[in-house]
């Protein structure tokens, strides 16, 4: 293996892990959230607050889980 191919492989298992981490709920979760704004912000509709809204329940939801 090229050096080149085990550094983009080690800079894609770092981007992995820090965006996915030990949850992918959460990162799907926002990551669908910011699709969703998206879209409703190109029919005009000014919904800006449900990302971080999203991702404030998301991470309460997650604790609760990982609490039990």
């Amino acid at each position: 293996m090229s050096a080149l191919a085990r550094w983009l492989r080690a800079f894609g298992r770092f981007w992995y892990g820090f965006i996915i981490g030990d949850d992918w709920t959460v990162a799907a979760t926002v990551a669908a959230t910011l699709v969703v704004t998206w879209l409703l912000h190109l029919v005009d509709v000014g919904v800006w607050w449900l990302t971080p809204l999203a991702a404030v329940a998301v991470t309460g939801l997650n604790l609760r889980r990982t609490g039990r």
